[in-house]
């Protein structure tokens, strides 16, 4: 049986994945209630796996450092995405030597992904990636606490993404 979507391109390419895989932060662009966009930058881990409908998802820690409210679903970008989910990250890279650099944007729905039953297996795989890129993590309790998940549907992208530096 032909089906349609069996045939569409991946929403990020091989390289895209890598860029987005590779890099150490990102900046993630939500929207207040007054309709302002509202960045922040973030540590993230592009999931191994996409999900039913072949998009991305990206994981950000909702984590331990200094922020401006102790509970974390109290967040000015958390309640932003509970109003108006759609967000955006922007991954780039800078050089002095200005043919390197490069940027990917990615669209997506932004969900708070919480440790509960329904949601623990994916939390857990989250929580094991970012441990597994940001050592610095393995003092965090991650576990216990809220991870954003954008769910990828479009990229554009800027310059060379696979750059002689970085492959």
């Amino acid at each position: 049986m032909h089906h349609a979507d069996a045939m569409r391109d991946p929403i990020l390419t091989p390289v895209e994945r890598r860029f987005v895989a590779d890099a150490r932060r990102a900046v993630l662009a939500t929207t207040d209630p007054q309709g302002r966009p509202r960045l922040v930058p973030i540590c993230h881990v592009l999931g191994e796996t996409d999900d039913e409908l072949g998009r991305p998802r990206l994981y950000t820690p909702i984590d331990e450092k200094p922020k401006a409210s102790p509970d974390p679903r109290a967040l000015p970008r958390v309640r932003d995405l509970l109003v108006v989910p759609e967000a955006v990250v922007l991954v780039d890279r800078w050089d002095e030597d200005w043919t390197q650099l490069a940027w990917l944007r990615l669209y997506g729905r932004g969900e708070i992904l919480e440790p509960q039953p329904h949601e623990r297996e994916e939390h857990a795989a989250a929580v094991a990636g970012l441990r597994a890129k940001y050592p610095q993590y393995g003092a965090h309790r991650l576990e216990t606490r809220p991870i954003i998940r954008i769910t990828v549907h479009a990229a554009r992208r800027w310059g060379e993404l696979a750059s002689a530096r970085t492959g």
